[in-house]
């Protein structure tokens, strides 16, 4: 019997929490550990040790991280923790949570984690003596996938901690990106999610400088990054765009059908000062217009952001605005959140907090009045026929995803009636009915 064979060899639980540009790093992580001959643990129990990839932006993801961290201890008793909340006061927040951790890294760290496990659960073997796949190890559905185009962001918003935790922006070689992409599509994925933490500015950092793909010269913007990706033949959706002045140049590629007529644009609020108060962009005269003019161009483009209510100081008028705003843009998705203080955000120090039922009753008024909206324009999508992505089959019909939702934050279109088909094929269907969130159709 070979020595390799004369020993099981070491398995790793994983555990991932937070967003999607956490889950990027969770399986850059997997796709090294398998790359060096460990096995991914399904359970607590049967593996040797367990990482707990945690998030740290707002109370709820925190409490949730130091639950999984707690259980992951209960369960197994040796733990490594990365992600944002590893990175809240050099580790030691975590450490004084659960002082029997092995180790504490923060966001995008693979080697860190390594070194970690290599300390605690010794490498098996040479990782040039075995094969992984060239799209590395994926949490999603093998049909989907999320590209993480840079790491880190410049904005200092006031109700944000993101730049300490992950730094500021650092944009990825351009071709590095492309390489990965190609990957991905060759291993099955037809649709990739472009993401960072502020998407728009990809390459700013690098001065856009010239990088290379396949022997010919790309630039490291997004128009030549998005107009690169939409030649590999897979959806390309783009996540956290910032609204510039340069999405505009998106839009166009969108209306061609090069890419997917959908923008994830966090707007946070539409006061004026407010918007200065969070230190960001503080026009929504601009953004409304901006919004028309990107509609003008592609009437079919669906637009997704996210808001915050109860800002601190934020009068009764100035969320009036908001819903103003609200009906004047017709976002078609739309997912808001309660003002809550984040250790550490400048915001904190700000006059004016607001009791916990005045931003509960905001927020509530905001979703009522965001979903009648949304309603009314699914309502509007009632006879149209479509080409959706499979996520979902069994004998009574398929769930899938049109151009307009996003998987696991927007809706879904439900087919009633046989599909024949597997994840991940296209579909055309007719849209037949909707509700406040969903849509259901028929197979053409």
């Amino acid at each position: 019997m070979s020595r390799r064979g004369a020993r099981a060899l070491p398995k790793v639980g994983f555990v991932s929490l937070g967003c999607p540009k956490a889950l990027v790093d969770s399986e850059r992580i997997l796709t090294e550990l398998r790359a060096e001959g460990y096995l991914i643990s399904p359970s607590y129990e049967g593996a040797d040790l367990v990482v707990v990839n945690t998030c740290g932006f707002i109370d709820a993801a925190v409490a949730e991280s130091l639950g999984a961290i707690g259980e992951a201890l209960a369960e197994n008793g040796k733990v490594i923790v990365t992600g944002c909340l590893g990175a809240k006061e050099s580790g030691s927040f975590v450490r004084r949570a659960h002082p029997k951790v092995l180790a504490v890294t923060g966001p995008h760290a693979t080697a860190e984690v390594m070194s970690a496990v290599h300390q605690s659960l010794p490498r098996p073997h040479d990782p040039h003596t075995d094969l992984v796949p060239a799209q590395g190890i994926k949490l999603t559905p093998r049909h989907y996938a999320y590209l993480k185009i840079a790491e880190g962001c410049n904005h200092r918003c006031s109700f944000c901690i993101i730049p300490a935790l992950r730094g500021d922006l650092e944009s990825r070689a351009v071709g590095e990106v492309l390489r990965e992409a190609e990957n991905l599509v060759a291993a099955g994925v037809k649709e990739l999610l472009v993401i960072s933490q502020d998407t728009s500015a990809y390459g700013v950092d690098q001065k856009y400088r010239t990088g290379f793909w396949n022997g010919r010269p790309v630039k490291t913007r997004l128009k030549e990054l998005a107009t690169a990706l939409s030649g590999l033949g897979a959806w390309v959706r783009l996540h956290y765009v910032y609204p510039y002045p340069s999405v505009d140049d998106l839009v166009p590629l969108m209306a061609e059908g090069k890419l997917l007529p959908y923008l994830d644009v966090p707007f946070q609020h539409a006061s004026p000062r407010l918007l200065k108060l969070m230190k960001r962009p503080a026009d929504s005269d601009d953004t409304l217009a901006r919004i028309l003019a990107w509609r003008r161009a592609c009437p079919e483009l669906a637009i997704r952001s996210t808001f915050i209510v109860g800002f601190p100081g934020e009068t009764e008028r100035e969320f009036e605005e908001l819903l103003e705003f609200l009906e004047a843009a017709q976002l078609d998705r739309v997912g808001a959140f309660a003002y809550s203080p984040v250790e550490g955000a400048a915001a904190n120090a700000l006059p004016g907090a607001l009791p916990e039922e005045v931003k509960e009753e905001r927020l509530a008024r905001f979703m009522a009045a965001q979903e009648t909206i949304s309603a009314r324009r699914l309502q509007a999508r009632i006879g149209k026929e479509y080409i959706i992505l499979l996520d979902e089959l069994d004998e009574h019909g398929a769930v899938g995803r049109s151009f307009a939702e996003a998987p696991e934050i927007d809706g879904l279109v439900q087919v009633h009636g046989r599909v024949d088909g597997r994840p991940g094929d296209l579909l055309k269907v007719k849209i037949t009915g909707a509700t406040a969130h969903d849509l259901q159709g028929i197979p053409l």
